[in-house]
């Protein structure tokens, strides 16, 4: 038996999805008894005089029955001798394009309908586009309600020109155009004699039989950390989901986006201890040493994506509020979350031609090209490449709404503007004009990076945000660089290693960290026995006393 296919039913409103997968389980004999009596009950009251409405087996809420239409994204799981499949159901309506976007995140294969009176529709390229955008490879073109049209093989003709320049436009390769009618059930599981012009095969056995690339093609193996698992004192393990490669016990992992490195002590699936993994499985590691690691970090092996706060997404815009540059979203990737900003809308892609559109904003259902700076570096790949890592979504923090869908396009270099003060080869990573947002969608504190340039010395600072005022003379204190930040009159005064660094606590100067956060009776000493290379510092009542008003 071939793998499970995961696929999607998609096109314009009122094309037979939900009809097409209701006469292929009708027609495969996979429902219940009970299923089918229900069926025929209530198609006695339905619009076709009687006759078997297949789309009630999908159609579940009481508004689709009333309104004839598709809302909700319906999941169906069913077997045949050949393989076993999930089916999404999506709805067609423009107003419900969001959820059809929903339904395209978790396909292989995608199946497009068309009406065969109607041709090729914009929403048949806007549900086109959007598969393409989330990475669907295959795709069945399903020609429907060919007895709508006497089953003329010139209508199919026809059709089949218009989807050539869908294709070129796309680029499309593993695609298949089906001629079929749902209602009266040609060619969905039997070859239909109304269409002997037709020499391929049935909506089913394509299905059956399509080679779907389930191969790795990457060596390497990553694994987004979901949850530090702690249930006592004696075990500490990382969980989360292998998504390409396998690792073996012994292995030596970096962890993203520290680059810190630790060899695998110990492997659990489901509970049980295993010696290597493959890719798909929910896994529980142990490293033979402590790290840094919590929800968010990555495991890589062999795997180097980059670990950067600005890229080039391609997203489809989802919210019915439009987009707002600059505004803060909250931007998740993987297991990842932190705060981003749309820069810029590079351009917004026509849905009919594919051209390239200047674009000052997005509205709901439009797709575009966007410039995203995030307020925390984290670790991306191109979509094309690692696809877990490369996919992201903008929830909007007021509404909680879901406001985008996005895959990464290019990754942008940052490093020159990842640091905050620079003086020569002292470089100082001390993000201390942040402002912090309650999120809404987890309940937690996000913190949003202002985007001020880089500071050398002499150059004026902000002193006042949204959320913090800073005096005009304090110094920060910066423990990854091991670097102070001397600030006074508002002024960068001086830039210095913490080993030829005095302490002023006749003058009560303020102290901070790198993230803007006041330090009380704090000590620095040299341990003589680390040698001159190493400062280390003894730390007395350390603690954050809230912003500095």
């Amino acid at each position: 038996m071939a793998g499970l296919l995961k696929f999607l039913t998609c096109g314009s409103v009122d094309d037979g999805k939900s009809t097409l997968i209701g006469h292929l389980l009708y027609d495969s004999k996979l429902i219940y008894t009970d299923q089918e009596k229900a069926l025929k009950l209530e198609s006695k009251v339905g619009s076709r005089n009687g006759k078997l409405d297949y789309a009630l087996l999908l159609d579940g809420l009481l508004a689709e029955h009333e309104q004839g239409i598709t809302i909700d994204v319906a999941y169906r799981y069913f077997t045949t001798k050949r393989r076993s499949f999930i089916v999404a159901d999506t709805p067609g309506h423009e107003e419900y394009t969001r959820n059809m976007a929903v339904g395209a995140s978790f396909a292989d294969l995608a199946v497009i309908l068309l009406d065969a009176s109607k041709g090729v529709l914009p929403q048949t390229r806007r549900h086109a586009r959007i598969c393409k955008l989330l990475g669907i490879k295959h795709y069945i073109f399903a020609i429907n309600k060919m007895d709508m049209v006497q089953y003329r093989e010139d209508r199919f003709k026809t059709i089949e020109v218009q989807l050539s320049q869908l294709i070129a436009q796309l680029h499309l390769q593993h695609m298949y155009m089906i001629p079929l009618s749902a209602t009266e059930g040609d060619n969905i599981t039997t070859k239909s004699s109304h269409t002997p012009w037709y020499k391929g095969e049935t909506l089913l056995y394509v299905l059956e039989t399509v080679d779907i690339d389930n191969e790795d093609n990457h060596q390497g193996f990553y694994l987004p950390v979901q949850r530090v698992s702690r249930p006592n004192h004696t075990f500490r393990g990382f969980q989360g989901k292998a998504e390409t490669g396998s690792i073996h016990i012994g292995d030596t992992l970096t962890v993203l986006p520290s680059g810190e490195q630790s060899a695998v002590k110990a492997i659990y699936n489901a509970g049980l201890k295993v010696k290597d993994t493959y890719k798909g499985q929910a896994l529980t590691l142990q490293l033979d040493r402590e790290i840094d690691v919590s929800r968010g970090c990555v495991f890589v092996k062999n795997v180097k994506p980059a670990i950067t706060k600005s890229i080039t997404g391609e997203i489809l815009w989802m919210d019915d509020e439009p987009l707002h540059l600059n505004q803060e979203y909250s931007f998740r990737l993987a297991t990842a979350s932190t705060t981003a900003i749309v820069k810029a809308v590079n351009y917004k892609i026509d849905v009919n031609t594919g051209a390239h559109v200047h674009a000052e904003t997005l509205y709901k259902n439009e797709l575009a090209s966007c410039s995203i700076s995030l307020n925390s570096k984290l670790p991306i790949a191109l979509f094309d490449e690692y696809a877990v890592l490369g996919g992201f979504i903008l929830i909007n923090y007021q509404s909680n709404v879901t406001a985008a869908c996005g895959v990464v396009r290019r990754i942008d270099n940052t490093e020159t503007d990842v640091y905050s003060f620079v003086d020569g080869d002292i470089k100082v990573d001390a993000p201390i004009f942040t402002d912090f947002v309650f999120d809404l969608t987890d309940n937690t504190i996000k913190q949003v990076r202002a985007e001020y340039p880089i500071f050398h010395v002499g150059d004026t600072i902000p002193l006042t945000g949204k959320t913090y005022m800073y005096p005009p003379d304090f110094d920060i204190l910066s423990l990854q660089s091991q670097t102070i930040v001397l600030i006074r009159g508002s002024r960068v005064e001086k830039i210095e290693k913490w080993d030829t660094y005095r302490y002023e606590a006749a003058k009560e100067i303020p102290l901070v960290d790198s993230h803007g956060f006041a330090i009380e009776n704090i000590s620095i000493e040299k341990d003589k026995h680390l040698g001159n290379s190493k400062i280390d510092l003894n730390f007395h009542k350390w603690h954050t006393i809230g912003f500095i008003k």
